[in-house]
């Protein structure tokens, strides 16, 4: 069963098709509109598949669904009027979907198979795949995945036409006890009462499901079970712990083997391996969705806040500091004691409530409203390193990912709405600079616009979600929409980075507010001596900064950017005979750079001067530099750069170059 509604969607064709008595006859003519413009007549209705194969029999062949006035439906789907329609394959996106779709289902129908007792529940797509929660009495085990994979690739193999029903609700639910299905006659129930409900079947097995679905099994080729897990009923923690399979599902083989290939290096690459192999952080038990951070980690931590500090101070921007405890009036105020009061830690004193803040929008509303402000004052840029907390489901944590306690490089700008535009424009242009110069230059542009819970009127948001728009259009940029998406307050812009092996990673948002500043009565005095309200946006570039770091060490391997490493170089002796010039060349490079000192240590252990070198490889630094009585005797120093690359012997000063070099230019290679 796929999430969503349940309702009669489509229609099946009749069996028999029924004609009027010979003695008169009545031609109704069906008008199909192709995607090239193109129009072909049928005289009666006719479904989907019927359109496919009058097209060409490759087409057929191909056909998984159909789109009907812009809705994907069944192949046996039956046009009864006029309609634009398009043949969906494999190629499609919306082809991977039905795909994926189809292939929940057959997970399901082996499991059934091969464990009759166990009780199939939901099973929606997710990205690049599909999972399936299951109730049975024992644990699932990894041989039992591995036997549930061939049991789907043989049941694929007998490709069984799939074939959908429609049963009355209640009818329905009767059906689905007798079958012992509690979990889905307790979903059907749910529906209101006097609705219809979609059932499809494959061979033996019939699942509840509005669709649509591949025609048959055989269309199901490329797919892999990937792992266990535990997942609540309906995801309540009171309820029974259920077992969760995931799954990947492509269009064609090598889709398949180039999306294993990438979860492989993903996992090569996962910050959280990384950061125990280069003793950067750890999370702990006694503070779960906390970071605590080693030495290394936190060099790395200051490193990126101390870059975006200045560019807060290149860009106009005055850094604040709020506190992190306020007081639940002003939550209420802002409307987020309502809309947001789940993901809030909270507090008590002398009988006041307060809560941790979740973000720093609010106490910059405070510090604007100190002081009369003047039209003369906008736009004023506030920056703030906010630390905020927000109480995540545990489920939900992920290494320095996705934590309950993080920094923002948060900040926010107060301006008329004539500024709005030029603000948006040139944010997007500072934002775009500083990914690039940690290495991004693969930017998505999402502009998310009201949700259905939302705060504000519609002629607040209408110009809101222009504002955002406009800029992106004035800024050169392709766009997506993404519907609802916004927050409770006003829409954003998302940026989306894409990483080294194809991920997409969404970082910087900038968002037009025109409610916050009213809820919390900020005003400035206008050209013509009245009172106004500011607009206000709310923006940040690398967002969280422990998930930036994260993202970063990520896309790096953990071979971070010289800039950005923790140590830049490591001074490796080959004898004691070298040890003391080894301390000299440490300090030397120390304060070799005017404005700021490079980050190097020198390892004088008596181990092989191989084993040090490979030890110190191994941590990723960007240059090792090894010395004996040659380099020793003629002050010079022989230098390995990162990948085991020698750039031969050169003079220190020369080596102070090509390290300041990098730094100055932030190569990332």
């Amino acid at each position: 069963m796929c999430a969503g509604s349940y309702k009669n969607h489509s229609r099946a064709r009749p069996v028999p098709r029924f004609f009027l008595p010979y003695i008169f006859l009545v031609f109704i003519m069906i008008q199909i509109t192709l995607p090239d413009g193109s129009q072909r007549d049928y005289p009666a209705p006719v479904t989907v598949a019927e359109v496919a194969a009058s097209i060409g029999s490759g087409l057929a062949k191909a056909a998984l669904a159909g789109k009907v006035d812009g809705k994907v439906v069944d192949t046996s789907y039956l046009i009864e009027a006029n309609s634009a329609v398009a043949i969906v394959t494999a190629k499609d996106a919306e082809g991977l979907e039905v795909i994926r779709h189809s292939t929940a289902h057959l997970l399901a129908y082996a499991v059934k198979e091969l464990f009759p007792d166990a009780q199939v529940t939901i099973g929606p797509v997710i990205e690049n795949g599909f999972f399936y929660d299951f109730s049975y009495k024992r644990p699932f085990t990894p041989e039992d995945l591995l036997a549930i994979e061939q049991k789907m690739a043989a049941l694929a193999a007998k490709d069984e036409p799939v074939t959908r029903r429609v049963l009355p609700r209640d009818e329905a639910v009767a059906y689905f006890k007798g079958l012992g299905e509690n979990y889905k006659a307790e979903i059907i129930a749910s529906i209101p009462a006097g609705e219809d409900v979609s059932l499809y079947r494959e061979g033996k097995f019939e699942d509840l499901c509005r669709g649509p679905h591949v025609p048959s099994t055989g269309k199901l080729k490329f797919f892999k079970l990937m792992k266990l897990a535990g997942a609540y009923w309906r995801g309540d923690h009171r309820n029974e712990m259920l077992q969760r399979i995931y799954g990947t599902a492509w269009a064609t083989k090598d889709e398949l083997q180039q999306h294993l290939t990438m979860l492989e290096e993903a996992e090569k690459r996962d910050h959280r391996k990384l950061g125990r192999e280069l003793d950067l952080f750890h999370i702990d038990d006694h503070a779960p969705g906390l970071v605590f951070w080693h030495p290394k980690g936190w060099t790395l931590w200051q490193g990126v806040e101390q870059y975006m500090r200045q560019v807060y101070r290149d860009n106009g921007y005055q850094e604040v500091k709020g506190p992190q405890i306020l007081d639940k009036s002003l939550w209420e105020k802002t409307g987020h004691w309502d809309k947001y009061r789940e993901n809030m830690f909270t507090t008590e004193s002398e009988k006041r409530e307060y809560a941790l803040k979740p973000m720093n929008c609010p106490g910059h509303i405070l510090i604007f409203k100190q002081g009369i402000k003047s039209y003369r004052d906008l736009p004023l840029r506030y920056g703030e390193f906010g630390q905020c907390h927000r109480n995540e489901p545990s489920g939900g944590l992920h290494g320095i990912m996705r934590v309950r306690g993080f920094t923002q490089d948060d900040g926010h700008i107060f301006c008329t709405e004539d500024q709005i535009l030029q603000e948006c424009v040139d944010y997007t242009a500072l934002l775009q600079k500083v990914y690039a110069d940690f290495g991004f230059e693969n930017i998505i542009y999402k502009v998310a616009t009201r949700p259905e819970q939302r705060i504000g009127s519609d002629d607040v948001w209408d110009k809101a979600e222009a504002a955002l728009i406009e800029s992106l259009r004035a800024s050169g940029r392709e766009f997506e929409i993404s519907p609802g998406e916004g927050a409770f307050y006003g829409p954003k812009i998302e940026y989306t980075l894409k990483d080294a092996i194809g991920r997409h990673w969404q970082c910087g948002t900038i968002q037009v507010d025109f409610s916050m500043p009213e809820r919390l009565d900020a005003e400035y005095v206008g050209e013509d001596g009245a009172r106004h309200r500011p607009v206000m946006l709310h923006r940040a570039i690398v967002g969280s900064l422990e998930r930036f770091i994260g993202i970063l060490i990520e896309e790096s391997a953990g071979a971070l950017p010289t800039w950005l490493a923790p140590v830049q170089v490591a001074v490796l002796n080959i004898t004691d005979a070298q040890a003391e010039y080894c301390r000299e060349i440490v300090e030397k490079l120390k304060n070799a750079l005017p404005d700021q000192r490079l980050r190097a240590v020198a390892d004088l252990r008596n181990e092989k001067i191989t084993f040090k070198i490979r030890e110190h490889s191994m941590q990723k630094l960007p240059y090792i530099l090894v010395v004996g009585d040659k380099e020793k005797a003629a002050g010079t120093v022989a230098v390995r750069a990162r990948g085991g690359l020698d750039l031969g012997v050169m003079s220190l000063d020369a080596f102070v170059q090509k390290i300041s070099s990098d730094i100055t230019h932030k190569s990332v290679g």
